[in-house]
């Protein structure tokens, strides 16, 4: 049976950084509805303390999800070297589509689609995927290529997650610090050597009781017009979601491949909250009976890049393997996990082994 590896990868981080004063004037509500009486200050402070947060990036006004998508689409098939050509399959993670400045979302024609038309594919057989599955999208995009892949149906895959979450948030609510825009992507390939690539995966989908703790809703700020609906998450119940499941879920995925945490190299998690991050990363040790871990296994990049949902791990993919992230690198035939969680609520995680 043929696996998947990566043979390129690609990023893009839009050049506008948004500090904490860009938050300075605004006013925040509670869930409820109420206005939050206290200086801007605290309750900025009191966020960074929490998520570390300091920066995150935001695209310009004539920027679009596609054009930053393409951009680390065209960088990755740079690196794979390949004849874009050849590509079977593009599959595109995002959440809200192609956004424009006023927040309205478009999915038509699909994100896949735009971007297989501004990289110039003329390849009629090259089929476009948009894959719709929260933060973790991207991840489960490339679950979908692998299992392409090991059906004997592609050779070639374009694996693409990006997001303009900058668009979709409410202006009174405090979660809006959290998020940010950005692309990652990787070109994947078939191999007949088992023992590399993609050697172990795992989904979980609550849907019942967790199914709206993100969700689209209205503006927190009741006097507000309620048609335009944001991106709304529910912290508490995420957090203690993400911390009982996420850690099984990578746990179980481990166990999967044949491994232990002693031959895992990296976990690259997806960054929503850095508080949430360490407690998942520390509870999946206590699961192999450790009481505290090395830090350099979880790379972070929330504090300069924030939260950018499905673009996250394949940005801090390319990062580290193109040396751009300082402290970490990837080792020769080295194991690493990606992981996500998110709306749906969705949890996965994959065991990728470096050839």
């Amino acid at each position: 049976m043929p696996n998947t590896i990566i043979i390129g990868s690609g990023s893009y981080l839009p050049t506008k950084i948004i500090g904490r004063e860009y938050f300075k004037d605004s006013v925040f509500y509670t869930d409820e509805g109420e206005k939050i009486n206290k200086p801007n200050e605290e309750v900025i402070q009191k966020f960074v303390e929490i998520t570390e947060i300091e920066n995150r990036r935001y695209l310009e006004d004539d920027e679009f999800n596609s054009d930053l998508g393409f951009r680390a689409a065209k960088e990755a098939i740079e690196d794979a070297k390949i004849d874009q050509e050849d590509l079977e399959y593009i599959i595109y993670a995002s959440n809200f589509g192609e956004v424009n400045k006023d927040g309205m979302t478009n999915f038509m024609p699909s994100m896949s689609a735009r971007v297989k038309n501004k990289l110039g594919i003329k390849n009629r057989r090259c089929v476009n995927y948009d894959m719709i599955f929260g933060c973790p999208g991207w991840v489960e995009a490339m679950i979908l290529a692998d299992t392409l892949i090991k059906a004997k149906k592609a050779k070639l895959i374009l694996v693409v997650g990006s997001e303009t979450l900058s668009r979709v948030t409410d202006p009174f609510d405090r979660n809006r610090m959290i998020f940010a825009d950005g692309a990652g992507a990787v070109v994947v390939k078939a191999t007949d050597d088992e023992t590399v690539g993609i050697i172990a995966d795992c989904t979980i989908c609550d849907n019942d009781s967790e199914l709206n703790y993100l969700e689209h809703a209205p503006s927190l700020k009741l006097d507000e017009d309620r048609r335009p609906l944001y991106i709304r998450m529910h912290g508490r119940k995420i957090y203690e979601y993400a911390l009982k499941n996420v850690p099984e879920a990578i746990k179980e995925t481990i166990d999967k491949a044949g491994l232990t945490l002693d031959d895992i190299d990296k976990i690259l998690i997806h960054q929503a909250n850095a508080k949430m991050d360490y407690a998942m990363i520390s509870r999946l040790h206590k699961l192999y009976g450790r009481s505290d871990y090395d830090h350099a296994i979880s790379p972070m990049t929330i504090q300069e890049l924030g939260n950018s949902s499905v673009a996250t791990i394949p940005t801090m993919f390319d990062l580290i393997i193109k040396g751009k992230l300082e402290g970490h690198t990837f080792k020769e035939k080295s194991n690493i996990v990606f992981t996500s969680v998110g709306a749906g609520m969705n949890i996965n995680a994959i065991v990728y082994r470096f050839p």
